[in-house]
């Protein structure tokens, strides 16, 4: 399977922007799923009530007319609102019109985003043309049980506006995860400056199942790799190294702190 990686700068609050930023870099490039940033529409915010859409509005709709003409999947995260509720949501929508989703786990809360967002409780795995999607968020990164599914799933995916200041951990991360959970894992991050001056260095990158670097994207504004993903050889190396078969199996309970 062929995944496209589209980084581009997010320009705030500007979904028709954006959204033809995405068609143009798409253009002639072939492939069975393109991956976009977190809070691709909009760009990052924790304004939650300026920038959530309804959870079937334009986006959404948007999303499934363009897989729709293109045979390809589109994923990426976009701020909705249901009810008085919002949702950092992971999008995965097929060219069927199927339409997964997955809400952000792990709220950002040093800028806050707890405040205006609310977590969502369940992973999700998407099967989907021979492969096992595990759909996660920036954040999320950074929580190794979270991302934790050996011989489950097949590609890890990360949604993401991770900042420039905070890279090295970004590109550190990315292959561990690949390396824990035996499978491909591609995070897709922003570039340019928000609405606060942060900025964002690109990085997205794809690793394969042992863990090494298969395309990267820089640092460049705009930039689509596409690589290619192939489910034999994950499951001919877990087979010849099932370490997958010792992994520990975690339940999300308290831990019991003693001291002498």
């Amino acid at each position: 399977m062929r995944l496209a990686l589209l980084q581009f700068d997010t320009i705030a609050s500007s979904p028709a922007v954006n959204r033809a930023t995405i068609e143009r870099l798409m253009e002639g490039v072939e492939c069975d799923l393109v991956v976009l940033p977190e809070m691709f529409p909009t760009g990052y915010s924790t304004d939650a009530d300026a920038i959530a859409e309804p959870a079937d509005g334009a986006t959404l709709a948007w999303m499934k007319r363009w897989a729709a003409e293109h045979d390809a999947a589109m994923a990426g995260t976009v701020a909705v609102k249901e009810g008085r509720i919002c949702y950092n949501r992971f999008y995965f929508v097929t060219p069927a019109g199927d339409c997964f989703h997955y809400d952000k786990r792990h709220l950002f809360t040093f800028a806050g985003e707890e405040k205006t967002f609310a977590p969502g409780t369940e992973r999700i795995v998407v099967e989907w043309r021979g492969l096992r999607f595990l759909p996660l968020v920036c954040y999320d990164l950074r929580f190794p049980v979270w991302s934790y599914l050996p011989g489950e799933v097949d590609v890890v995916l990360y949604s993401a506006a991770w900042p420039a200041g905070r890279i090295g951990a970004w590109d550190a991360l990315l292959p561990a995860r690949a390396i824990e959970n035996q499978c491909w894992v591609v995070g897709v991050n922003r570039t340019g400056c928000d609405l606060h001056g942060i900025h964002h260095s690109g990085h997205s990158a794809a690793y394969d199942h042992l863990g090494h670097l298969v395309a990267e994207c820089g640092e460049e504004p705009e930039r689509v790799v596409v690589v290619e993903v192939n489910a034999a050889k994950i499951a001919t190396f877990r087979g010849r190294f099932p370490a997958w078969r010792d992994a520990d199996k975690f339940e999300f309970v308290e831990t019991k702190k003693q001291s002498l």
